[in-house]
């Protein structure tokens, strides 16, 4: 519900705060006085594409503010929060929204949600939940089919939308399911040339029988034998100066040598007994280290060219894995995973006969659920239609008949029914489309019809009408401000007005007033009570505010609209 509205230098109002609330508002004035900007101020707090020629004459921006009070949980909260913006909270389960937007004289605009700079999208975001807006011309709320199915649906009520639940479900499922077949079919040759590769990678991956490390500890292998040469050498030179088999001395025979001779003169002079036993352990050492170094040679003699030849073929094998799959591990987690893979591609077959079988079974649930949905929107089609006929009867239009038509359509989420809200104006005039088929006026009493009968279904917190009552006027005009204020019992009601048949029963009456001085008009809003509603009915009925015959007529109007 809008609480308040502020304008500043919008069209002709230079500044002007609206006091709205509750019931049924009724916004008067005179031509040209700027009534219309009140529609249009809050159009922009709904973010409505915004037109900088709606920035006051010499004004660098035109600003409109707007308190709103909401639920302080539900879509509009979580929206709120998502933009940045915050809930000033009441109590009672309620909050106030402040929304605001400027325009530049330049064309920039800049809008604000609670409290915070949010792009203007996010206004459009809100307004579906906050106000349903009713033009001379055109109504926003039913303007296109879907709008108007999704009308009917709710008007429908709880049996309506739980066939459009069940068939929205069954529409997902048959969908995906579809999806999954026509990807299956269409990728089938891909798949199975995708099989042929698999296996036969997998085939060399087995006839390798590659091992974890098993390069690296090659590469290290195929270093040493490549220098063996060199390494025999060493051992051999090495081992021929520790241990010699021909005549040439070696480290054994001259540690023996220095050994004895001094076991010789150890007799004289003690000492050199321990010395003797050192000479003795070097050549149990020198006699080891031979013994190691002549294994290492037998080990070598082993290895041989053939050796090598083996390690490079080994690796060579190794190599073909690495440059096909990118590295040996790649090839290994191939091997590990690759069956489970193959498995599933080998199973297309199968599963395209699987996928057929649940789709055919997905269609004929998703038709039975259509067919439920088409019966069910017939039946509330017809209900409505007749509503807003007799709607109709009340508001001046006693031959007019509505239909509400359920003819099949394209299929897509929401159903396979093209929904159209049909007007004949008089007997035997073909029904057309109720946006094309009536004139203005006729149109305004369609609307409202429409939106008294589908509000006791679809409750929406704030309905704007700008001048419903265009083309009409006398018993037809009574009429409209008595569906205004019914409208008004449960939802909040704002209209744009020049009858006093229709301002007469609303409970909260603003005036907007013009001035001059000359140079720049500028327009205020004032609330009217007593006397000066009286004058201002007065004046909507005869042009004369001060006629004591306006005036009784008026009084005889508010009562009548008190009364209800």
């Amino acid at each position: 519900m809008i609480e308040e509205i502020r304008l500043r230098d919008l069209g002709v109002i230079a500044q002007a705060t609206l006091p709205i609330g509750p019931g049924f508002t009724a916004v008067t004035g005179e031509t040209g006085a700027g009534k219309t900007m009140v529609v249009t101020g809050l159009g922009l707090l709904l973010g409505q594409r915004a037109d900088s020629g709606a920035v006051r004459a010499g004004a660098a921006q035109a600003a409109v503010e707007g308190v709103w009070i909401v639920p302080d949980a539900g879509a509009v909260a979580e929206r709120v929060g998502d933009a940045g913006g915050d809930l000033e909270p009441l109590g009672d389960g309620r909050a106030e929204l402040y929304l605001g937007r400027t325009l530049s004289a330049e064309g920039r605009s800049r809008a604000t949600v609670g409290g915070r700079t949010a792009p203007v999208g996010v206004l459009s975001d809100l307004a579906d939940d906050l106000v349903v807006v009713h033009g001379q011309s055109e109504q926003l709320r039913l303007r296109s089919q879907a709008a108007q199915r999704d009308a009917l649906d709710r008007f429908g009520g709880t049996e309506l939308l739980d066939a459009a639940e069940r068939y929205r479900a069954a529409f997902a499922r048959a969908r995906r399911i579809a999806e999954e077949l026509e990807t299956l079919t269409a990728e089938r040759e891909s798949r199975r040339s995708e099989a042929d590769d698999l296996r036969a990678a997998l085939a060399d991956i087995e006839r390798v029988d590659p091992q974890p490390g098993e390069d690296v500890e090659l590469a290290r292998r195929a270093e040493r034998l490549a220098g063996v040469e060199e390494l025999r050498l060493a051992a051999a030179t090495a081992h021929a100066a520790l241990s010699s088999d021909d005549d040439q001395p070696d480290a054994q025979a001259l540690l023996g040598h220095a050994r004895r001779a001094l076991e010789r003169a150890a007799g004289s002079d003690a000492a050199l007994a321990a010395h003797a036993r050192a000479l003795e352990d070097l050549g149990y050492r020198v006699s080891d280290l031979a013994a190691e170094l002549s294994g290492y040679l037998a080990d070598l003699d082993e290895l041989g060219p053939h050796e090598l030849a083996a390690v490079e073929e080994r690796r060579a094998a190794l190599n073909g894995l690495v440059r096909a799959h990118g590295s040996l591990d790649a090839a290994l987690q191939l091997r590990d995973s690759g069956a489970q893979r193959l498995a599933d591609l080998d199973d297309d077959a199968d599963r395209v006969d699987r996928l057929t079988a649940e789709r055919r079974a997905a269609d004929e649930e998703l038709d039975a659920h259509a067919a439920a949905l088409t019966a069910a929107r017939r039946g509330a089609a017809a209900r409505l239609g007749e509503a807003v006929t007799v709607e109709l009867r009340e508001l001046a239009l006693p031959d007019a008949r509505v239909e509400v038509t359920v003819e099949p359509g394209a299929e897509s989420a929401h159903g396979r029914d093209e929904i159209t809200i049909l007007l004949a104006p008089h007997p035997g005039a073909a029904p057309r489309p109720v946006a094309r088929g009536a004139s203005g006026g006729e149109l305004s009493r369609v609307m409202l019809a429409i939106e008294v009968v589908l509000a006791g279904a679809d409750p929406v917190p704030t309905f704007v009408f700008d001048e419903v009552d265009a083309g009409i006027g006398g018993a037809a005009a009574i009429e409209v401000g008595r569906r205004l204020k019914r409208l008004a019992s449960a939802s909040q009601v704002i209209a744009v007005t020049h009858l006093a048949q229709v301002a007469a029963f609303a409970n909260n009456h603003l005036n907007v007033v013009k001035s001059s001085d000359g140079s720049v008009t500028a327009s205020s809003v004032q609330r009217l009570e007593g006397p000066q509603r009286e004058a201002e009915m007065a004046r909507l009925l005869s042009g004369m505010p001060d006629s004591d015959v306006a005036l009784e007529h008026a009084r005889e109007l508010l009562a009548l609209g008190a009364g209800g």
